[in-house]
């Protein structure tokens, strides 16, 4: 079975100690990759890596793009990433526990574009919801479905 690794955009990762939590669990690598804009406290975790990339657009992103293979996992909130993983055949899902799928992906990715224009125009688009509970039990219950999916291959 192949190893799996898990990738985490960390720069406003709210479910990072969830992340921990399963790789303590699973005996998991994790990256938690970071442009540094938000300092991530080092766990002391020998599993978890954390990786902190030059300040930039995408650059996190791309990090994670070019090293996550289809036997890994990411979670980010980033649409564009999710797809970016999925086109290297990676699972992808988000704090809230949505699982970002090829049948999903482009209807979020056309989303985000109205929401930029609309944002571009002056229209209050409001922010994602904070994290419910049930939200955190949700992403629990999906990563663990997206690793056991990863180590079957």
């Amino acid at each position: 079975m192949p190893t799996v690794t898990i990738y985490v955009d960390g720069d406003a990762c709210p479910v990072r100690e969830e992340v921990y939590k399963v790789s303590d669990r699973l005996g998991l690598p994790v990256f938690v990759v970071s442009n540094g804009s938000r300092p991530i406290r080092p766990t002391g975790r020998p599993l978890v890596q954390l990786i902190t990339v030059e300040a930039g657009a995408d650059i996190a992103d791309d990090w994670i793009a070019e090293r996550i293979t289809a036997s890994d996992v990411c979670v980010t909130s980033d649409i564009p990433l999710a797809s970016r993983c999925l086109a290297r055949k990676a699972r992808a899902l988000a704090p809230n526990g949505k699982v970002w799928t090829a049948d999903n992906i482009g209807s979020a990715l056309a989303g985000r574009e109205i929401s930029r224009h609309m944002r571009e125009i002056g229209m209050a688009t409001g922010g994602p919801s904070p994290l419910t509970k049930q939200d955190r039990s949700r992403f629990l219950s999906a990563l663990d479905s997206a690793v056991q999916a990863a180590k079957r291959g």
